[in-house]
């Protein structure tokens, strides 16, 4: 008879993310895997398959949870300047906090596997998709209620703010604590719009 699994998957990719997202692929061993999970090897691979399929899972959960979050912010707001302004404040914050200078899981993955793993490769290319996606949509909104400049296209806006937002994790990752500088990002990219 089968044993019924005592641990909460969705769990267990939470602390996935936290892992990989602090050590990387490459840096996360199987051991760190076992200890920060609080699964036995076996378990850790008989639900989740090996390291690498670990790693997507994360990824992909992670993936979505961000996607959700920047969507639903955008689509019920009813000044998309402001709000887009919130999530790149939102970023320096986060930025300016983050004291293990671990970035963005995402843009750590891109630069980390993308080149090397074409599932990975996948997961990043569809991200840059979605999330440019979004930011058109809230463009066109904002462009339509007057809120956003129509100088330029709202999906060649859309792809230079989803590029700075990014650039602001990957400034992150590198340690910068100068707020000043995360300000000055923003203020540009606000000025665009």
């Amino acid at each position: 008879m089968a044993r019924t699994k005592e641990f909460n998957e969705d769990k267990v990719l939470d602390k996935a993310i936290e892992i990989f997202w602090h050590k990387g692929y490459n840096g996360t061993s199987a051991q760190d895997l076992v200890t920060h999970l609080g699964l036995s090897r076996s378990s850790l691979y008989d639900t989740f398959g090996d390291k690498q399929k670990l790693f997507v899972a994360s990824l992909q959960k992670y993936q979505k949870q961000s996607q959700d979050h920047i969507l639903q912010l955008l689509e019920t707001s009813e000044n998309i300047k402001k709000t887009l302004h919130d999530i790149f404040k939102q970023a320096v914050i986060e930025s300016l906090e983050d004291r293990i200078t671990k970035g963005c899981f995402m843009v750590n993955t891109s630069i980390e596997l993308a080149m090397h793993d074409t599932s990975v490769a996948k997961i990043v290319q569809d991200n840059i998709k979605v999330m440019e996606d979004i930011f058109t949509q809230a463009v066109q909104k904002g462009q339509d209620l007057g809120q956003v400049s129509k100088n330029m296209d709202a999906r060649i806006l859309a792809r230079f703010i989803f590029n700075n937002y990014s650039g602001i994790r990957v400034l992150a990752r590198t340690g910068e604590h100068d707020k000043q500088r995360y300000d000055d990002i923003v203020k540009a990219v606000m000025s665009v719009l």
